[in-house]
């Protein structure tokens, strides 16, 4: 199975080798351990999986469904 560029990309990034090339971008990002653009959640520039888990603690320490 191929992997098709995409026509809309989220990645702000336009001079980006992987600019609208999802499966290239998601590859360096796994390698990288870190997460494209267009699946994290308000970074503020901060793409590491450290910043993601602390980000989705404060969502869901902020949610009603806190215990």
């Amino acid at each position: 199975m191929g992997c098709l560029n995409v026509k809309e990309c989220a990645c702000p990034k336009t001079t980006c080798q992987n600019h609208k090339n999802c499966c290239a971008c998601i590859v360096k990002h796994r390698d990288t351990d870190s997460l494209p653009f267009c699946l994290f959640l308000n970074n503020d520039g901060d793409k590491s999986m450290e910043n993601l888990y602390r980000k989705l603690k404060e969502r869901f320490e902020q949610s009603s469904f806190a215990m």
